[in-house]
This record gives structure tokens, C-alpha cells and sequence, in this order.
């Protein structure tokens, strides 16, 4: 059995398509694929399954070197999809020229070796006609595909929606999970062909500084990981990254910065829990630095008062643990840490415990409860 129809199973394959709420505009799906034999026949299939109908499927050969066993594979589907081959040149090459070709309203990007659940673009052009179509960036959440193993990714759609620069700034938008109109492209202009591989966020950023990052929660494709992708072998990969991060970090403006941590430090030291995950160990120095150097100007303040964190709380133990935590790792040291026991009836050994091990922690346990307001 093809795997895009056994992974439909977890994505609603086989369903009735359903009637759309409003409009029903024309689908462009572009494929790049270069050496794509072992799963461009996959990729294929999944775009054709689709529930939602009015697609073109364009797939582009960006010069191939298997001695012709990508495009046997493409040509076997004769008009069901459109075929063009080009000189290599890169990713950012093939989706240009399929963008050229494409005469749908709306753009979808398939990796030749990713895979679209059934009823991805109908659940897309269902979610844009709630919002009557108006020209937004859209993007979802996707699984990640190893050997057989399925791994669903979720994104925080409340953080998303409240930060929408985070899209980019956490790595969120997988390409295969989008929907774009054409026209946002018309006047984007071209992806960048010097880039091998951060061509895409180069490009989502260009669309994020006029349009809105609207997220979808569904989970609406498939990626796949393999020792055979760019992100695996390039060396590009790391030096572009960096490049790509800096730059965002760089461009987001201070009071964004701001509003989205509450100060610089947190910023920056939440940027640098967050690229301790990634392989862009350039970006990640540079913001350690931004980090440091906010540290020392805080430290060199000649008003360095103390400060005293009180927290109330009644049972609700684990809770009660995060928010001490939250003010222990404060960048600014000079505080104290006054807890206030409103006669928990839970075990608080736990609390206590976290009590014995740090000096700036007391704890005060009151007689009866007597709720928040005798806490504080």
C-alpha cells in the first residue's frame, strides 16, 4: 500500500469532500524535486488525493542527475499533472519557475519528498473563506515523518496569535503547510536564487513586513526526515541560518521586543533558550551577547534596591513551584522571595524543600485561610 494512504488514515483520507462555504478558487501545487525517485511518486499522489478539487499540479525538475528515473516518474502521469525540467540551479530556481506556470489564485508549496494529508487544501480554502478571503499568510501545523514513525507537530496557537513575529523568529511555518495568493507573490517578486537553504524564510519575511501570519491548528501535511535532504548534507545550512536569525533578531523592533517579553533581558534570554535547540551557533553567540551586555548595564545601575517577590498560595503545589522558579531565574539578582502558606491542606514538602535550598526564600504559614488579599 502507498504510504500517503496509510498516513490519510490519521488525516481524514477517504472523506466526502465538502461543500465549500464560499468561492472556490483554483489551487496551484508546485513541486520542486532534483534526484526525487525514491519519493516524488508519494508526493504526487498525496497532491491528487485531495478532496478539494480545482488544483493544478505543477512539478519541476531542477536537473536531475539519476540518469532519468525522476522524470520517468513524473511523465507517467501524463496530463493529470503539468511536468517541467531545468538546468539545476537550486530549490528557490524550480519554485520561480513553477510560480511562472501556475494559473491558480492560491499557491501550495510540496516538497517531492513531504507528503499533503487528503484534505489539506480543503480545510484551508474553507478556514479563508471565513475570513472572506482576505490576503493573509496562511500556515498550519504538520507531522514529521521518520522511517514509518509519525510524530504530529503542534504549534501554540494562542502564543502565535498574540506574537505573530514569532512564526518566524521560532521557526514555526513548515513551506508545505502553506497557502498564499498569487497576487501577495506578484508583488513579492521572486524568491532569492543565491540562497540554498533559508530561500523560503528570506521570502516569508519579505510577505510578513506588509501581510498578516494567520495559524491554522489543524494538522495539515507531512515532512519527512531523511540523510538525503539539504538540511542534512548542505553546509549552507548553518551559515545561512545564522545569517537568516541575526537578521531577525536585529529587525524586530524594540518595543516589539518589549511587548512580546516584557523587557530586552527576558527577550533575549528567551531567544537563547530557543536557538539552544537549533544548530545556528552564530546567531546563538550573538544573542548570549545581547544577553550579557543588557546584564552588565543593569548591574552597573548605581539604584540597586531590593526587591521582594511575595507570593500567596493554597495547595495548588506544583503551580506554586513554577512561579518560584520564574522568580529565581530573574536576570535581575538583588530580590527576595516571601511565600505566604494560606493553611494549605496538600503536603507542601516539595515547597519546602525548595525553601531549604535557597537563603533569599521565606516562608510564612498563616493560621487559617483567609484567602489571596491576607496572603499578600
Amino acid at each position: 500500500m502507498a504510504l500517503f494512504l496509510e498516513v490519510g488514515r490519521i488525516g481524514a483520507y477517504g472523506k466526502k469532500a465538502k461543500k465549500m462555504n464560499a468561492g472556490n478558487p483554483k489551487v496551484s501545487i508546485v513541486i520542486p524535486v532534483y534526484n526525487g525517485s525514491n519519493y516524488l511518486k508519494e508526493a504526487i499522489d498525496s497532491a491528487l488525493a485531495q478532496t478539494y478539487k480545482n488544483i493544478e499540479i505543477i512539478v519541476v525538475n531542477d536537473g536531475s542527475n539519476d540518469d532519468g528515473a525522476t522524470e520517468k516518474i513524473a511523465k507517467s502521469y501524463g496530463n493529470k499533472i503539468s511536468y517541467y525540467a531545468k538546468e539545476n540551479g537550486g530549490v528557490a530556481t524550480a519554485i520561480n519557475l513553477g510560480i511562472k506556470k501556475m494559473s491558480g489564485e492560491y499557491f501550495c508549496w510540496l516538497s517531492h519528498d513531504d507528503l499533503y494529508y487528503q484534505d489539506k487544501i480543503e480545510k484551508q480554502i474553507n478556514f479563508l473563506a471565513k475570513l472572506n478571503f482576505k490576503k493573509v499568510f496562511l500556515y498550519a501545523n504538520y507531522s514529521i515523518l521518520i522511517g514509518q514513525q509519525i510524530t504530529p507537530v503542534v504549534h501554540n496557537h494562542e502564543m502565535l496569535t498574540r506574537k505573530s513575529r514569532y512564526s518566524l523568529l521560532r521557526g514555526c511555518v513548515n513551506g508545505i503547510t502553506i497557502l498564499i495568493p498569487k497576487s501577495i507573490l506578484d508583488e513579492m517578486g521572486a524568491f532569492d536564487e543565491k540562497l540554498r537553504c533559508t530561500q523560503d524564510y528570506d521570502y516569508w519575511r519579505r510577505i510578513e513586513a506588509k501581510y498578516d501570519f494567520v495559524h491554522m491548528e489543524d494538522v495539515v501535511s507531512i515532512t519527512r526526515l531523511h540523510s538525503e535532504q539539504d538540511t542534512q548534507v548542505s553546509p549552507r545550512v548553518v551559515a545561512e541560518g545564522d545569517e537568516l536569525w541575526i537578521d531577525m533578531i536585529k529587525s524586530l523592533p524594540k518595543n516589539e521586543k518589549i511587548k512580546y517579553e516584557g523587557t530586552l533581558n527576558n527577550f533575549y534570554f528567551e531567544m537563547v533558550n530557543f536557538l539552544n535547540s537549533t544548530p545556528y551557533t552564530g546567531a546563538l553567540a550573538y544573542a548570549q551577547d545581547k544577553f550579557s551586555e543588557l546584564k552588565k548595564e543593569l548591574e552597573q545601575l548605581s539604584f540597586n534596591p531590593k526587591v521582594s517577590v511575595v507570593i500567596p498560595f493554597y495547595n495548588r503545589v506544583d503551580k506554586t513551584i513554577n512561579a518560584i522558579n520564574s522568580a529565581l531565574n530573574q536576570t535581575y539578582t538583588d530580590i527576595e522571595i516571601v511565600l505566604v502558606d494560606d493553611y494549605s491542606t496538600d503536603n507542601i514538602s516539595k515547597i519546602k524543600k525548595l525553601t531549604e535550598a535557597h537563603k533569599n526564600i521565606k516562608l510564612v504559614t498563616l493560621k487559617a485561610n483567609s484567602g489571596p488579599a491576607e496572603g499578600a
